[in-house]
């Protein structure tokens, strides 16, 4: 199995464990959001938000960013890999 799936399946794992020790103490999404002052549907209206200011950024970096890489990537040589 690949680092990637491994390191994945391991922070599912933890998750799933954190999830199942807050459940055995009372604690869920709402409460903790509650506490914060915040409702669940604020929360995902704050998310969406985000998504739609953070694309077109991302978007405008990768415009500059891909071409540098490219550029590099075609320009600069590869390092040995014998040690």
């Amino acid at each position: 199995m690949s680092p990637f799936f491994k390191g994945l399946l391991k922070l599912l794992l933890a998750s799933l464990i954190a999830g199942a020790l807050m459940n055995l103490f009372g604690l869920s999404a709402e409460r903790i959001l509650a506490s914060i002052g915040l409702t669940p549907l604020e929360a995902w209206e704050y998310v969406a938000r985000f998504i739609a200011w953070a694309i077109p950024n991302v978007m405008l970096g990768t415009i500059v960013i891909l071409p540098l890489w490219f550029c590099a990537y075609l320009f600069i040589p590869p390092r040995s890999t014998d040690e």
